[in-house]
């Protein structure tokens, strides 16, 4: 399966923990509710710092962001076990997330939820985007282009996982190739 996702990208830095991607307090919410699993997505990323982050990722009164990317620095998503932190990105609009480094559950929940792509970059993008930049990114070529000046940089392979994405998470894969019964 192609797959090339293309938008305006969302920039935050290290150490981006699930209490800033999804606060405790909607996680309430239950995401194979479809109205819940909007809801959830209108509070992705609402926990980050406001003096730090002055735009939304999500503006109020929406149920989705306008940025299918985010670019992040080392330790995305850091912090709890949280299941819903890449499902509330998910349901916001993200197509995946551009780190330098993956807290390890975080990646795993990615993988399991089949929510979000998360690629590791071989440069620091956080330094090198703002929020609003567009980018294209191929994960078959393995690469990251930024429309503005046609820089094209590397991700790393997602290997075995990638599939698994692609299904829409464990339980999908699992039963498309047959390990669990339809």
């Amino acid at each position: 399966m192609s797959c090339v996702i293309q938008g305006q990208v969302f920039v935050v830095r290290d150490n981006i923990d699930t209490d800033q991607i999804i606060p405790a307090q909607y996680l309430n919410l239950v995401p194979t509710i479809p109205e819940e699993y909007k809801k959830l997505g209108s509070y992705a990323l609402i926990g980050l710092p406001e003096q730090h982050y002055p735009l939304r990722y999500v503006e109020d009164n929406e149920m989705e962001s306008k940025f299918p990317i985010v670019v992040a620095g080392r330790n995305f998503g850091c912090g709890s076990s949280r299941e819903h932190a890449p499902v509330a990105l998910g349901a916001a609009g993200c197509k995946l997330v551009l780190a330098e480094s993956f807290a390890r559950i975080f990646f795993r929940n990615c993988v399991a939820t089949g929510e979000l792509y998360p690629c590791d970059v071989t440069v620091r993008l956080c330094d090198i985007l703002k929020t609003g930049d567009e980018l294209s990114v191929d994960l078959d070529a393995g690469t990251v282009s930024i429309k503005a000046n046609d820089e094209v940089y590397s991700i790393k392979p997602l290997g075995e996982v990638r599939p698994v994405i692609d299904a829409g998470g464990l339980f999908n894969f699992a039963r498309e190739t047959g390990m669990i019964s339809q």
